[in-house]
C-alpha cells in the first residue's frame, strides 16, 4: 500500500463507544496521522436510523443505513455494533473485501471467534479487540505481543465492573445485595436487566478471549464454568473480612493438569475470597484489573476503568493505529495462535481450596464426624472456627457443647474442586448439619 494514500475507515455503530471514536477520530485527525505515518480518514458510520438523537454532533454526510457498501470500499473496519448478528456478517465480508478489522465484541468473538480468526489468516488479515476485554486496559496486546515469549501460567482477573461495584459496596459500606444493585442501576454500572452481569455471562464471555489468548487454545465461552454473586450476602462479606478476606468475581484462567496426567486449560468464572494484601483486592467501584502469573516476568497487573465511552473508544483508536503502522510496514497480520491446542477441563480437574459456613448441631462429636466426611474424599481442614450458643472460640479448638447449633466455618486444604465439591454435598446431607450458609473458593493465595 501506498504510505501516500489515506486509509479509509467504515465505522459500524454509532452508540456509546462508536459515537467516540467517531468524535477522536475527526477531532484527532492530524496526530492519529502522525503517529501512524499515514492518514486515518472516516469515510463513513453505518447506523439504523440516520436521524437518531446522538451523544455526540456527527457530521450528517456520514451517516448511512448501507453497512454493506461502506464496507466495500475500507481499509479498516470497526465494528462496535455488538451482538452477533448481523456483526459476524458483516466482519467476514470486510476481511473477504481485504479490509483489516477491529471490534470490541466480546460475545461474538467468545463465539466465533476461532472462524473469523480463520478467515482473516487465509487473507493475511488483521483483527484486532483490545476493547473486547476491560475497556481502556491494556491487556489484549501484552498477552498476545509482550508475553508471546513466556510461558503464562495464571490469570486472576476482575472485568465485570457492575459486580465489582455492588461487591465493594457491600465491603465497605455495608449494603445488602438489594441495595447495592439498586444504587449501581442508579448509577448506570447496571443495565435494567442485570442478569448479564450478575450471573456472570458477561465475565465468562472475557474469561474465554483470555483465555485463549494466554494458553494459545481455543475456548468457546460455553466451556466456562460460570457463577454468578446472587447468592452472595452481607453476612458473607462480613464473615469474609472478619478472616481478612474480600469478595470478588473473579475471571480465572490457569494451565492444570488432571488426575490422568492430561494437561489443559481451566478457564472458570465465580464469586471467590481474595486476601486482603493481595493487589486484586484493592480493585475498587466500577473499575478493573487483570493479574497476570508469567513464569519469566513474574506477576503482573494491569488496572483501570473497565467500561465507559471514552475509555472504551481509546481501546480501539490503539488497535486503528497499529493497524494503520502495519499498512505502512507492509506483510501480513499478526494472526491468532491456537498451536497449542489444549483440551478445556472442567472445573472439577482444577486445584483450589475451599470455606464453608455450616450451622451444625452443637453436642458432641459433630467436629469429629464432619472431619471423618470430608477426609473420606480426600479433603483436609486447614481452619476451624466455631460460634457456639454465641460465644467464638479459637481456630481449631472449639468447645462443643450440647443443646442448639452452633456455627462451624471450615477451611480446607488445597484439593481438586471436585473432591471439594462432593465434600459439600456429603456434608449436605448429613444429619448433624442444619443447613450450608454458604460455600466460597479461596483464590490467589
Amino acid at each position: 500500500m501506498s504510505e501516500t494514500r489515506s486509509l479509509r475507515v467504515a465505522l459500524l455503530g454509532a452508540g456509546t463507544v462508536g459515537a467516540q471514536v467517531a468524535r477522536l477520530l475527526l477531532e484527532h485527525h492530524d496526530e492519529l496521522a502522525a503517529r501512524a505515518g499515514v492518514p486515518i480518514d472516516l469515510v463513513g458510520i453505518a447506523v439504523r436510523d440516520v436521524t437518531a438523537t446522538r451523544s455526540v454532533n456527527l457530521p450528517a454526510e456520514l451517516l448511512t443505513t448501507d453497512a454493506e457498501t461502506l464496507i466495500q470500499g475500507a481499509d479498516i473496519v470497526v465494528e462496535l455494533m455488538g451482538g452477533i448478528e448481523p456483526a459476524k456478517s458483516y466482519i467476514l465480508a470486510a476481511i473477504g473485501s481485504g479490509a483489516d478489522v477491529v471490534t470490541g465484541n466480546k460475545a461474538l468473538l467468545a463465539e466465533h471467534g476461532a472462524e473469523i480468526f480463520a478467515a482473516a489468516a487465509q487473507v493475511g488479515a488483521e483483527v484486532y479487540y483490545e476493547a473486547a476485554v476491560a475497556a481502556a486496559i491494556p491487556i489484549i496486546r501484552p498477552l498476545r505481543d509482550s508475553l508471546a515469549g513466556d510461558h503464562v501460567e495464571r490469570i486472576l482477573a476482575i472485568v465485570n465492573g457492575s459486580t465489582n461495584y455492588i461487591l465493594d459496596r457491600m465491603d465497605r459500606f455495608g449494603d445488602s445485595m438489594e441495595d447495592a444493585q439498586r444504587v449501581a442501576l442508579e448509577l448506570g454500572y447496571l443495565e435494567a436487566d442485570p442478569t448479564l452481569d450478575v450471573e456472570g455471562f458477561d465475565a465468562a464471555q472475557k474469561a474465554a478471549i483470555l483465555a485463549g489468548l494466554a494458553f494459545h487454545t481455543s475456548v468457546p465461552a460455553a466451556a466456562v464454568h460460570r457463577e454468578g454473586i446472587s447468592a452472595i450476602t452481607l453476612a458473607d462479606v462480613e464473615s469474609a473480612r472478619e478472616a481478612g478476606f474480600v469478595i470478588k468475581l473473579l475471571a480465572i484462567a490457569e494451565r492444570i493438569t488432571d488426575e490422568d496426567g492430561l494437561e489443559g486449560v481451566s478457564a472458570r468464572v465465580h464469586p471467590a475470597l481474595v486476601r486482603r494484601d493481595h493487589p486484586l483486592a484493592t480493585v475498587y467501584g466500577g473499575n478493573n484489573a487483570v493479574f497476570v502469573e508469567a513464569e519469566a516476568a513474574g506477576p503482573l497487573m494491569f488496572y483501570g476503568a473497565g467500561a465507559g465511552g471514552v475509555q472504551t473508544a481509546s481501546a480501539v483508536l490503539g488497535d486503528i493505529v497499529s493497524i494503520a503502522r502495519r499498512h505502512i510496514a507492509g506483510g501480513v497480520g499478526v494472526g491468532e495462535s491456537v498451536a497449542a491446542d489444549l483440551a478445556v477441563l472442567p472445573i472439577g480437574a482444577a486445584q483450589t481450596r475451599y470455606r464453608i459456613s455450616l450451622d451444625v448441631e452443637d453436642r458432641p462429636g459433630v467436629l469429629a464426624e464432619l472431619a471423618g466426611i470430608l477426609a473420606d474424599r480426600g479433603v483436609s481442614v486447614e481452619t476451624l472456627r466455631q460460634t457456639a450458643n454465641g460465644a467464638v472460640t479459637a481456630d481449631g479448638l472449639a468447645t462443643e457443647a450440647d443443646g442448639g447449633t452452633a456455627t462451624l466455618v471450615i477451611g480446607t486444604h488445597t484439593a481438586r474442586d471436585a473432591a471439594l465439591a462432593a465434600a459439600v454435598e456429603a456434608l449436605s446431607a448429613s444429619g448433624a448439619v442444619a443447613s450450608v450458609r454458604s460455600v466460597l473458593r479461596i483464590e490467589g493465595a
